[in-house]
């Protein structure tokens, strides 16, 4: 994804980019101008942490970043529009058109259902499924659904692709977090052990709604 959104030479503004990997995987590509915004302080100085004399963080709202009009070629939202109701992933996207260039890019990556027609009933047993294990009120939609969402704030969607939901399998864990960090979180889940039920609870749902979950991405232009 962040390939497709072309960040290398670029100015790049990063909506709640969490702890960091993200930030990281982007500043490894050569941006000229690094903006991650969250609206935590205690993520925001985690990021800055990654982030060290390479860019900028400041606590706000994704919604409401503060920024100039027109001021980034890249906007990139990780894994966080699933997270927010519909009203608010609309800001939020509105927020991304705002302060792109035009031709800039918005990348995001997002969970997603499948397939396309996956029925309402469907899509809320999963939903429900999600919000009682992870504790948050997680809204993810179909591939064409994000489509619709971005599309919405006169974007132009140019890439999209999807891939099986693998978020923590092991394999996958390894891949993400190296073989130290998947060490050191499998030692954690083993002396902690709320921890330890909570992420279970969260692979039980995944496992069990496997075939309706999927991870989405897509990268739109700003015309």
């Amino acid at each position: 994804m962040l390939d497709r959104a072309d960040v290398r030479g670029r100015d790049v503004v990063e909506l709640a980019p969490g702890l960091g990997r993200t930030a990281q995987e982007i500043l490894d590509r050569g941006p000229a101008r690094y903006i991650g915004v969250d609206r935590d302080p205690d993520a925001a100085a985690s990021v800055l942490d990654v982030v060290g004399g390479r860019g900028t963080v400041k606590v706000a709202d994704a919604s409401a970043t503060g920024l100039p009009d027109a001021s980034a070629d890249v906007v990139v939202g990780e894994a966080m529009l699933t997270m927010q109701g519909d009203k608010a992933k609309k800001a939020i996207v509105a927020e991304a058109a705002r302060v792109l260039r035009p031709g800039g890019r918005y990348a995001i990556h997002e969970l997603g259902l499948t397939p396309e027609g996956i029925g309402d009933d469907v899509k809320t047993e999963v939903r429900h499924a999600l919000a009682r294990s992870i504790k948050v009120n997680a809204r993810p939609q179909t591939a064409g659904e994000w489509k619709a969402v971005v599309e919405e704030h006169g974007l132009v969607v140019e890439w999209v692709d999807t891939a099986p939901m693998a978020l923590l399998q092991s394999r996958r864990l390894v891949s993400d977090e190296g073989l130290a960090g998947a060490l050191r979180f499998g030692k954690n889940l083993l002396v902690q052990g709320d921890a330890r039920r909570r992420v279970l609870d969260m692979r039980r749902v995944f496992q069990e709604h496997r075939e309706s979950l999927i991870a989405v991405a897509l990268v739109a232009r700003k015309k």
